[in-house]
């Protein structure tokens, strides 16, 4: 197994893991430690983990902004396909949608098939793609691209929103603090979730509970401003009483 190979395999093992112990990691890879330790710093140089004596994690900060969607898509699936089948409540036949490009989102896209004469409005590329080879009538927001998301970002992203209302817009984000905000660490993104929170008469955040009690340094919005939290797990008391 080359290099490359193991690091695919080490991400992937942290992204669901968080944090491990070398020689439990060493083992599911089936190498030496003195590889592993060498593996590790590699990565450790890139910030996308973080090494401490006997274990490493997962640089959590780092990992949202550096490893690619098709990495994140992966983390808590479960979890985010039984938000998207709450989410589907939430929709009728002949609705306007608007979906942000989160891995939350693209959950749901599978799920619209059941519908009729929809619209969906997206800044997700892979979402438009799926949508498209499912024949759901949809627009893509265009403009510049994320390419680690896949996300559409920009004055072009946010002229294509403003030129349309939705029933619904589902979105998602990095975090939700205890004090209720919404957060994020893509500024960018961020901006485009506003402006379909601005261009919707219902808003409704994705959030699996692994993203409760964490925020980032980028503020969306609070969680009294949204009209549904779908989580694959109860909000906390001190979240659900805020909101409205």
């Amino acid at each position: 197994m080359t290099f490359y190979e193991r690091e695919d395999q080490i991400l992937r093992i942290l992204l669901e893991q968080q944090t491990m112990g070398n020689q439990e990691l060493a083992k599911r890879l089936y190498i030496s430690l003195p590889t592993l330790r060498r593996d590790l710093a590699k990565l450790e140089e890139t910030g996308l983990i973080v090494r401490s004596h006997g274990a490493c994690s997962l640089n959590r900060q780092a990992a949202d902004e550096k490893i690619p969607l098709h990495y994140r898509e992966q983390k808590q699936s479960s979890e985010k396909i039984r938000i998207a089948k709450k989410a589907v409540d939430f929709i009728k036949d002949g609705d306007v949608i608007m979906l942000d490009a989160s891995t939350s989102a693209y959950h749901i896209t599978p799920l619209l098939t059941r519908f009729q004469d929809l619209i969906v409005i997206t800044s997700g590329a892979k979402t438009s793609c799926m949508l498209g080879s499912m024949s759901i009538k949809n627009i893509s927001t265009g403009g510049r691209m994320i390419t680690k998301s896949l996300s559409y970002v920009g004055p072009d992203a946010l002229d294509t929103i403003r030129n349309y209302y939705a029933d619904i817009a589902f979105f998602s984000c990095r975090g939700i603090a205890d004090d209720g905000r919404v957060t994020d660490n893509s500024v960018e993104e961020n901006e485009v979730r506003r402006e379909m929170i601005r261009h919707a008469a219902r808003k409704v955040l994705l959030c699996d509970s692994s993203k409760l009690g964490h925020g980032c340094y980028h503020t969306l919005c609070h969680i009294s401003e949204v009209d549904a939290v779908l989580c694959e797990a109860p909000l906390p008391e001190h979240l659900a009483r805020l909101l409205p």
